[in-house]
Order: C-alpha cells, then structure tokens, then sequence
C-alpha cells in the first residue's frame, strides 16, 4: 500500500511530472507553478537525482561496496565513512527506543539494516534542492512516500490517496496535504519485508499504516514501527505528538488517529 496523489476536482494550475529509478525506487516529482518546467526545474530536478544516488553509494545493502555494507561486515567503523551514516545510526537508535525496540537498524544475526532509516530521510533531504523554486509547489515520492509543499496560500492542497492494501486498485481516503510528509508501511507490495526487531516475526493483525507527519524521516520511521508492532500500532502511534493518519487491520477494519504537536 503506498500513498498516491489524486488529481482534485479542479485543476486551475498544471501539474507536470518526472519520474526516474533511483536507489532501486521510482523517484517522482511533480510541480505546478512559475518554476514547474525550463531551466531552473531541470537544474532543481537533476539536484534531486544527485542526492539521491550519493546517498546510494553510501547506504545501499545490495551493493557489497557501499560504506552501509563495509561497516556491516566490520571492515571499517563509523569514522572511516561520511558523516551521514553517523546521523542516520543516530536516528536508528533514537526509533529503537522510541518504539521500545520494534524498531531496530541492529537486530542479533542480521546484517546492519538502515532501510527503515534511509528512504525516508532520503528523500527529505533531496526535496531540499526543491527550495529555491520560488513560488512553485512541489510534491516528491520515493517509492510511493511523498515531501509535499504549497507554496500559494490560495493554493489548492496536494490530495494523497492511501490505497486499500487488499484492492491496491482501491482508494480508502484521501488526504490533503500542504506542508509535510505522508509514508505508509504494509505488506501489500513488498510482502513480509518488515519484522518486529524484538521478536524478529512479521506484525500480526494489521494490513498497513499510514503516517501523515512534519517531514518524511520520521514519517517513515514511525509507519514503519508501528506496523512491525502489529495490533499495538494504533496505542503507539497514538501517544506520538504532530502525528496523524490512518491504521488498516487486517480484517479490513480502518482507524484513524491526530496527535496535537
């Protein structure tokens, strides 16, 4: 299950769209306004890419030679590599102990695993190449997972579709987003690709969450650890302040959350 922008009932602006594999995900941008196409979206458009593929060639577990990889096997250790495998460990171990260990980049016989960690703070980080388009609103998705930003107060929001995670051809909502994040986990694409860290078994009695937040880094750490926690994912995600979305179970039932900031 992954968000997916819907078109509104109107659309006074133009919307023009790239995509591109990057880091084995489908990377999209769309943008409407002053800035959505010429020379200075091409440049912002191409900073994206450039973001992301460095951050690729550092974290990719796929690759043996990656600086992830290396400090997995125990060849190097954190100071050999870049600052941001520094910071995005620390961002591990803050998720562990926000989510009393469902979340986990370091789990007993198990290679180092920052993928929780990375895609979303990934592509928050590649969206700030996005900054200097004045006046021009953006959405970018990595994998499904969007950064969005209006910039025209009298703008219409970007409208997310969360998709049924058992009739992906199925919208169960949509949400409208104007600043912030959306990032939903499941099992409807990927299959069983997230465990509980603690007890190393995939989540029982959910179907996905989705996890509307200020930015995508925790926005993806928090869907993806409260999924792992399977029928816990609702009590969790309701003690998490500036959170809001929605929890599908695996009977088809859905709950929604709002966390004041």
């Amino acid at each position: 299950m992954t968000p997916t922008p819907v078109p509104p009932a109107t659309t006074p602006t133009p919307v023009h769209r790239r995509v591109e594999m990057v880091m084995g995900l489908p990377i999209s941008l769309a943008l409407r306004g002053p800035h959505a196409t010429g020379v200075r979206a091409d440049a912002a458009w191409a900073e994206v890419l450039a973001v992301l593929r460095e951050v690729d060639r550092v974290f990719s577990r796929y690759r043996p030679d990656t600086f992830i990889s290396r400090l997995g096997r125990g060849e190097i250790g954190v100071d050999d590599c870049p600052r941001e495998v520094a910071e995005v460990l620390a961002l591990g171990e803050e998720a562990r102990r926000a989510s009393g260990g469902a979340f986990d980049v370091r789990r007993p016989g198990v290679p180092l695993d920052t993928d929780g960690v990375v895609k979303g703070w990934a592509v928050q980080r590649a969206a700030h190449a996005l900054d200097d388009l004045a006046g021009t609103d953006y959405c970018l998705s990595g994998g499904g997972d969007m950064v969005c930003e209006v910039r025209d107060p009298d703008a219409e929001p970007w409208r997310i579709g969360i998709e049924d995670p058992r009739d992906p051809s199925r919208v169960l909502a949509v949400v409208p987003v104007r600043h912030g994040a959306v990032a939903t986990s499941g099992g409807a694409h990927r299959g069983a690709h997230v465990v509980h860290a603690g007890t190393g078994h995939p989540p029982q009695g959910v179907a996905s969450v989705t996890v509307v937040a200020a930015d995508l880094t925790w926005a993806d750490i928090d869907a993806t650890a409260a999924y792992a926690m399977g029928h816990d994912a609702l009590a969790w995600l309701r003690t998490r302040p500036g959170r809001s979305g929605l929890v599908v179970w695996a009977d088809g039932r859905t709950d929604t959350f709002a966390v004041p900031g």
